[in-house]
Order: C-alpha cells, then sequence, then structure tokens
C-alpha cells in the first residue's frame, strides 16, 4: 500500500509543477502584462517553487520508502537521468524567479513594467523548462518497468 501512496505523490507532484509552470507561461506574454498579471506571475513561481520541492521530496521517499529499495534505485543510471533533467528545469528556473521578482520591486517602486524582450525572455525559460520536464516522465517510464538495471 505505501508503494501505491508514493507513486500517487509523486506523480500528483509532477503533475502540479507542470500545470503551475505551463500556467506561467501562458499568461507571461507582453501584451497581456499589467501589474495584476506581474502579480500573479510572482504567486505562480512561489507556488511552482513549492511544486518542484514537492516533485523532489516525494522522489526521494519512494527512492527510500519504496518496494525496490534505495539501493536499486540508487545503482540505475536512468534514476540519474531523471535527477540530471530535474535539476536542469529547476536551475532554469531560477532566471524567471529573479526577474519576476525584479519586476514586482520596480512595480512598487514606480509603476513600470518590464520591456517586451524582457517578458519573452522570462517566457521562453519557463517554456524549455517545461518542456524539459515532460520528457521525465519517459525516463521514469522506463525506470518504473526495471530497464538500466
Amino acid at each position: 500500500m505505501l508503494e501505491a501512496w508514493l507513486a500517487f505523490f509523486h506523480i500528483s507532484a509532477v503533475i502540479g509543477w507542470v500545470v503551475f509552470a505551463s500556467a506561467q507561461a501562458a499568461i507571461c506574454r507582453a501584451e497581456w502584462l499589467n501589474a495584476t498579471v506581474v502579480q500573479r506571475l510572482a504567486r505562480l513561481d512561489r507556488i511552482l517553487w513549492i511544486a518542484t520541492a514537492a516533485v523532489l521530496l516525494s522522489g526521494l521517499a519512494r527512492i527510500c520508502w519504496g518496494a525496490k529499495g534505495a539501493a536499486w534505485y540508487w545503482s540505475n543510471p536512468l534514476l540519474h537521468l531523471k535527477l540530471t533533467l530535474f535539476l536542469v528545469a529547476a536551475v532554469l528556473m531560477l532566471g524567471p524567479t529573479r526577474r519576476i521578482a525584479r519586476w514586482q520591486r520596480a512595480l512598487a517602486a514606480d509603476a513600470s513594467l518590464p520591456a517586451a524582450h524582457e517578458v519573452l525572455g522570462v517566457r521562453r525559460l519557463v517554456m524549455i523548462e517545461t518542456h524539459l520536464v515532460a520528457v521525465i516522465p519517459l525516463a521514469a517510464v522506463f525506470l518504473a518497468r526495471g530497464y538500466g538495471a
């Protein structure tokens, strides 16, 4: 029963990550950007980091308490591929997080909005990260079926 719950929480966290990253990408458009959207992007960014932490923690829980055991997981190169993709996506998230925080500060200071090219750059990074995250389940499917062991 524990394995099923661990899988459920991990899959739910991954879905949450993709949903909030996609929502961030969807509303991060220069033509739509106003003060409300900047605040919404900041809120989505905080939720996205919570979802990212949930993915990591639920994945580590599966490794520690899952049916296959930590030794099996750590010896599988597909786990290392998943972790590498996860870390690259998390590092890519840092840029948008910093820029959105800067947008919030500028908005509070003088009600200014970012330039269109800056919004496009953030959207591009969020899209790259979201597409990269979409590849992780492919490695997960093969890992769950014992490939690479």
